[in-house]
């Protein structure tokens, strides 16, 4: 992992290789660091420091516990966590649910959430780990003589407070969805100016979760800090543990800011289609590849409670028309689809399933229901995976989990088929590993190395442990 941060930048290779600290005339040089919420410990072999002419001496232990407490400070001001209110991390690991946009956009209705909601449990998806219901734009009715805002009457006759108690008695979350502007995205009434108001009768409804869409805002990054802190307070503040998902497509690189300013995940691009990667002839759409790009160099800024959104899982849409169908959405392969599905686990972005739950396909339900690659999504350590080798044919992620073990993640970007070998010394991993295919759920092998074969556009994912 690596942090950029003012003078700072701070590799931590969990033990696999050298790791590094510089500030800006000094180096320090350790085999082993550890960084978890806070706590570091070190093997120390040698700590040199090195002026600008690089003329080294040992450095003090004092001058080097310091130091690191200098880096301590400066990455816990940047990546704030939010607490709730017995202490615990907010959203301290990858929120996963199902959403309403791609396959309703903004026709929606009490009975469509409560029908998918019976779903979630009776699929199997919430025994998964899947616990949020996320309601996106259109579920507003405006606002009443008080400016409370409310649902629609037609779409919610119940009201999201009974709908929150049907989906809580269900053992579930609900989210809900509002915009840091006049209006939504789709023309609903939103949430500025009326931010302590709207997030008081968000807790009183006993929603857990805002998405904070970005439409009709302005374009610079300190208004977008502004607006989206004056949110995070008064959720903070109305007396409910609420989760707050930024959404402003990653154009002002929310990754550097939106934890300060309160949230617990940040959309990192624009909206994703029901497609493997954007066209040539394409200027908008955000392809599964053209995310994953996008996002994998973005692993120091992720962890427990602070999260890249990858956005929406398309797995099981298959091109269906709408949102998701938009800009050359025209559907992915299970292949393609299972791809996905693995390298959000392995990036550990939130898990939003939009197909129809109450009408899935064997290949959906086993692509989506994967424990063992679930698993590595929500690891406790919260570790990002960190890309080792990329290139035009492949890209390969590893990802340290808390019991010790490693995720590996090989993706062929190719459109034929290819034959990889990938030497773990290469990875920075040394000895003998057990490797188990995640996808297979099985062993098959053990040694320094995995050969074979991956389909055009698989990604293969292995779960290593040192033997």
């Amino acid at each position: 992992m690596h942090i950029c941060l003012n003078e700072f930048i701070v590799f931590i290779s969990h033990g696999l290789s050298v790791t590094t600290i510089r500030t800006t005339c000094s180096v320090i040089s350790l085999d082993r660091l550890a960084v978890y919420e806070g706590m570091i410990s070190f093997e120390k072999t040698s700590v040199r420091r090195f002026s600008d002419k690089q003329q080294p001496h040992i450095m003090t232990k004092t001058k080097f516990l310091l130091t690191l407490t200098a880096c301590c400070s400066i990455i816990g001001n940047n990546y704030a966590q939010v607490k709730s209110k017995d202490g615990a991390i907010i959203a301290a690991r990858p929120p996963m649910g199902w959403m309403t946009w791609n396959y309703f956009a903004d026709k929606i209705s009490e009975k469509d959430i409560k029908e998918m909601a019976d779903a979630m449990v009776s699929s199997g998806m919430r025994s998964a780990g899947y616990e949020y219901v996320f309601i996106d734009d259109g579920w507003q009715g405006g606002r009443d003589n008080r400016n409370n805002m409310i649902p629609d009457p037609q779409k919610f006759p119940s009201g999201i407070k009974a709908l929150a108690d049907y989906v809580h008695n269900k053992g579930l979350k609900l989210g809900i969805y509002s915009d840091a502007a006049p209006l939504t995205c789709a023309g609903y009434t939103a949430s500025l100016g009326f931010e302590d108001q709207d997030a008081k009768i968000f807790a009183s409804w006993g929603i857990d979760y805002l998405k904070y869409d970005y439409c009709g805002a302005p374009n610079d990054v300190e208004t977008a800090k502004e607006r989206y802190k004056k949110m995070a307070d008064a959720l903070h503040n109305s007396g409910r543990d609420i989760a707050l998902g930024v959404c402003e497509w990653g154009e002002r690189k929310p990754w550097q800011w939106a934890a300060n300013a309160g949230g617990q995940l940040w959309r990192t691009t624009g909206d994703v289609r029901d497609k493997w990667k954007r066209r040539v002839t394409e200027k908008y759409g955000e392809g599964i590849m053209d995310i994953i790009d996008a996002n994998k160099h973005l692993a120091s800024y992720a962890g427990p409670g602070k999260w890249n959104d990858m956005d929406m899982l398309v797995v099981g849409l298959y091109g269906k028309k709408g949102p998701s169908g938009d800009l050359g959405g025209t559907g992915c392969t299970n292949v393609e689809y299972q791809s996905q599905m693995s390298l959000w686990c392995m990036m550990a972005s939130p898990l939003a399933a939009t197909n129809d739950l109450r009408n899935m396909n064997a290949e959906t339900k086993r692509i989506l229901l994967n424990k063992e690659v679930i698993d590595i999504s929500q690891d406790e350590l919260g570790q990002q995976a960190i890309v080792k080798i990329d290139n035009e044919l492949t890209t390969i992620w590893l990802r340290t989990l808390k019991n010790g073990d490693h995720a590996l993640a090989i993706l062929n970007r190719s459109d034929t088929s290819q034959n990889i070998q990938c030497i773990f010394e290469t990875l920075g991993l040394t000895g003998n590993f057990s490797i188990k295919d995640l996808w297979a759920h099985k062993l098959i092998g053990k040694g320094r190395r995995w050969k074979g074969n991956v389909k055009t556009h698989e990604t293969k994912v292995f779960r290593l442990k040192a033997i």
